[in-house]
């Protein structure tokens, strides 16, 4: 069974190319995923910034997409995903942006 991915390309205000991803990234889509990336670095130079904030789950599938672009990727990843990004040393090799969590009133 597939987990539930929804990816999004797009740009951001300064022209960088954005990739959002929701769901859940693992190994019954990371194809899907690395092929989102691809396209979406195309045959620029250029940096991607890989939205990951909607992101419940990433395993090592999704990971090892990640390390393989990390030296052209920016990511923006929730809180939950933050020990993660960090314990596979994928932050010392990439911008890593945590957002905070959402706050309930």
């Amino acid at each position: 069974m597939t987990a539930p991915l929804t990816l999004t390309t797009g740009q951001r205000p300064d022209g960088t190319a954005l990739l959002t991803a929701t769901g859940e990234i693992d190994m019954s889509n990371s194809e899907k995923f690395a092929a989102a990336i691809d396209t979406a670095l195309g045959g620029a130079d250029g940096r991607l910034v890989v939205d990951l904030s909607a992101v419940e789950y990433l395993d090592s599938a999704g990971l090892s997409i990640l390390f393989a672009h990390a030296e052209r990727l920016e990511l923006i990843a929730p809180p939950l995903l933050e020990p993660v990004l960090t314990l596979s040393g994928l932050s010392d090799l990439t911008t890593v942006k945590t957002i905070p969590p959402p706050t309930s009133h």
